[in-house]
C-alpha cells in the first residue's frame, strides 16, 4: 500500500477515535441538563394542555371562587402582581437588547 495512503488512513482512524471520545465526554457533561430539560418539557406539555382545555380551567377557577372567595381573591391579587412583575422584567430585557 502507498505510504501516503497508509498515513492518511492511520490519521483518519486516530481522528475518528478522538471524535468518538469527545462525543462521549459531551454526553457525560450534558447528563445534568437532561433532567432539567425533561421537567421543562413536562411543563410545556401542561401549558399546552391548559391552552387546549380552557373549559376545564374555567370550571376549576369557578369552583375555587365559589368554595373560598376570600382565598381566591387573595391568590388572584398575588397572580396579578406576579404577572405585572414579569411584564416589567420582560420589557426591560427586550429593551436591553
Amino acid at each position: 500500500m502507498n505510504p501516503k495512503l497508509l498515513e492518511l488512513a492511520t490519521r483518519h482512524g486516530a481522528l475518528q477515535a478522538r471524535i468518538a471520545e469527545q462525543r462521549r465526554q459531551l454526553a457525560r457533561h450534558a447528563e445534568p441538563l437532561e433532567a432539567a430539560l425533561v421537567r421543562g418539557d413536562a411543563v410545556l406539555k401542561g401549558v399546552d394542555w391548559l391552552k387546549h382545555h380552557p373549559l376545564a380551567v374555567g370550571v376549576a377557577v369557578a369552583s375555587v371562587v365559589v368554595a373560598r372567595p376570600k382565598r381566591a381573591w387573595r391568590w388572584a391579587r398575588r397572580g396579578f402582581f406576579v404577572w405585572r412583575g414579569w411584564q416589567a422584567i420582560r420589557t426591560k430585557l427586550v429593551g436591553a437588547r
